[in-house]
């Protein structure tokens, strides 16, 4: 069971992990134990809700298919056990952040003062560079 909110749950069985071995360096022991995963979640045919599923296929990830499968490889970790829940833990926190509700972005604008006050520094900073010529003898 993988806890997002307070009133939403993945269950276990919409969750599919699979072991694999793990690539890169560590000798013998990278071709005998198969220590990686890869977990699959099936957006579409979950049981989340629909505004979650509408965010998650609106997101412009690499790890979401285009059938909404989300697919996450872990294999940072030495242990079997340890990459299952770092990869439901990126799943969890791909959820959330795709449900997370943005601020709206009010426009602003500068004050008079500021406004005079930017124009009265450039007009001051361009007197002085006036005085950096060279000097009439």
């Amino acid at each position: 069971m993988l806890k997002l909110s307070n009133a939403v749950e993945i269950a276990e069985w919409e969750i599919e992990i699979t072991q694999i071995r793990s690539q890169g360096p560590g000798g013998q022991n990278v071709n005998k134990v198969a220590s990686a995963v890869h977990l699959r979640f099936d957006v579409p045919n979950s049981a989340l809700p629909p505004f979650y599923k509408e965010r998650l296929m609106a997101l412009q990830d690499q790890r979401i298919s285009k059938e909404g499968v989300i697919i996450i490889k872990a294999q940072s970790f030495r242990t079997l056990e340890l990459n299952k829940e770092d990869a439901l833990e990126r799943l969890k926190e791909l959820i959330q952040e795709a449900v997370k509700v943005q601020k709206v972005r009010r426009a602003t604008r500068p004050s008079k003062s500021a406004q005079r006050k930017r124009v009265d520094k450039k007009t001051q900073k361009g007197k002085t560079k006036a005085l950096r010529g060279k000097v009439q003898v």
